[in-house]
C-alpha cells in the first residue's frame, strides 16, 4: 500500500462530559481515536446544540460514518426528551398491546421506531442502543421491568424485530441488549452484581432464545450478570466462558459485541482492569459512559487498536452506517405516522394533553 497504513480506531466507545467538547476532549479524542461515542442527557440541551455536538465528534474523529450511540428506548430510558423531542412509550406498552392486538402492536412498534429514527438522524446520531430483548420476570429488579416487551419469547421477538426493522429503514443501526439476558436480575446492575442461579438449560430455552432468534443484528450489548450455572466467578461481560460458550456458540451471535457500561457497580476492580478483562474475555468493544477524564484515560490506555475479527465486525457496522444514509422524512409523513401510532396505542397508552409531536 505504498507505505500507507490504514488507521484503525481503538476498541472503545466513550462518553462525554457536557453539551460541547472541551479543549482537552478535542485533543484527547483526536489522538485516542475511539471507535465511537455515546451520548447521555447531560450531553443534550436542544436540537441545534445536539447537531453541533455530533458534527464536532465527526470532525474530531475524521470519520463521517462515526458510530454515535444513544440509549433511546422510550419510557424511562430516553436521553432526548420533551419539550424538544416527543415522549415515547416504554417497551412494555407495546407488550400490553401485543396481548390484545398482535398485528397492531407490531405496526405500532415499527412506526415508533421510524419516528425515533427520524429524530436521531436529524440530530446526527447513527446508532441506538435498543431494542431490549430481555424477558420480563415478575418479582425481579425493575432495572429491566417495563423496558421488556414481555415474558414470552414469541412476543419479545415479534416486537423487537419490528423495532429493528423500523430503525434500519429509518437509517439507524440497532444494538440488541443485554446479551445473553438480563431479565432475571434481582438487583440493579448499575449498583450491584446480579447473581442468577437458574439452570443452563432453563436459561438457554428462555433467556437466551430471543437473542438466538435475532442473532443476525449487527451489534449487541453484553449483560453484567453472574450466571452461576455457566461461570460462577465472573459476570458475563468479563467471562470468556459466557462469551465463547453462550454468546458465540449457543446463541450463535457472531457480530459486534459491545460491553455494557464499564463504570457500573456490577463489575469490580479498576476501570483499567475492567477494560482489559472485557476485551480479553471476547468483547469487541469496551463501553465507558460517565465522561470522567481519569476513567476515560484508563479505558483508552487498555484498549488496543481494532484488529482481526473484531475489526471486521466493527467495519460491518461503519460500512452499514455509510450505506444507510438516513434522511428525515417529510413533515406530513411524520405527522401521518404519529397520528397512526396514537390511534394504534390508544387502548394502552393514551398520552396526556400536550404530549407527542
Amino acid at each position: 500500500m505504498s507505505g500507507l497504513e490504514l488507521k484503525r480506531p481503538k476498541a472503545c466507545i466513550l462518553g462525554l462530559e457536557g453539551t460541547a467538547l472541551s479543549n482537552w476532549e478535542k485533543g484527547f479524542f483526536r489522538e485516542a481515536d475511539p471507535f465511537g461515542f455515546i451520548l447521555f442527557a447531560r450531553n443534550v440541551a436542544d436540537p441545534d446544540q445536539l447537531k453541533r455536538l455530533t458534527a464536532e465528534l465527526r470532525e474530531v474523529s475524521g470519520r463521517s460514518n462515526l458510530p454515535i450511540l444513544v440509549d433511546q428506548e422510550g419510557g424511562r430510558v430516553a436521553r432526548l426528551k420533551p419539550p424538544h423531542w416527543r415522549k415515547m412509550p416504554a417497551a412494555g406498552v407495546f407488550g400490553q398491546l401485543y396481548e390484545q392486538q398482535p398485528e397492531d402492536a407490531r405496526e405500532a412498534a415499527y412506526l415508533n421506531a421510524r419516528l425515533l429514527a427520524a429524530d436521531l438522524v436529524d440530530a446526527g446520531i447513527s446508532v441506538v442502543c435498543a431494542p431490549v430483548l430481555d424477558l420480563y420476570f415478575p418479582g425481579m429488579s425493575d432495572v429491566v421491568g417495563d423496558r421488556s416487551y414481555g415474558s414470552e419469547v414469541t412476543n419479545v421477538v415479534a416486537l423487537a424485530s419490528a423495532v429493528s426493522a423500523g430503525f434500519l429503514d429509518g437509517g439507524i443501526i440497532p444494538v440488541i441488549k443485554h446479551i445473553p439476558g438480563h431479565g432475571r436480575a434481582a438487583v440493579d446492575s448499575h449498583k450491584d452484581l446480579p447473581v442468577v442461579t437458574a439452570s443452563k438449560s432453563s436459561l438457554s430455552v428462555n433467556d437466551f432464545e430471543p437473542f438466538r432468534q435475532m442473532k443476525d443484528v449487527l451489534a449487541a450489548m453484553s449483560a453484567h450478570i453472574l450466571f452461576t450455572a455457566i461461570d460462577d466467578q465472573r459476570p458475563g461481560t468479563v467471562s470468556p466462558t459466557v462469551i465463547r460458550d453462550v454468546i458465540r456458540d449457543d446463541i450463535g451471535f457472531q457480530n459486534l459485541l459491545i460491553s455494557d457500561d464499564l463504570s457500573m457497580e456490577a463489575l469490580g476492580g479498576s476501570i483499567a482492569s475492567r477494560t482489559h478483562e472485557c476485551l480479553a474475555a471476547g468483547c469487541d468493544i469496551a463501553l465507558h459512559c460517565n465522561g470522567k477524564r481519569t476513567e476515560i484515560e484508563q479505558v483508552v490506555s487498555m484498549s488496543p487498536a481494532l484488529d482481526g475479527v473484531a475489526l471486521e465486525r466493527a467495519l460491518a457496522v461503519t460500512n452499514r452506517i455509510s450505506s444507510l444514509k438516513g434522511s428525515v422524512p417529510p413533515r406530513q409523513m411524520l405527522a401521518d405516522w404519529n397520528a397512526r401510532l396514537s390511534q394504534l396505542l390508544a387502548p394502552v397508552w393514551p398520552p396526556a394533553q400536550g404530549e407527542g409531536a
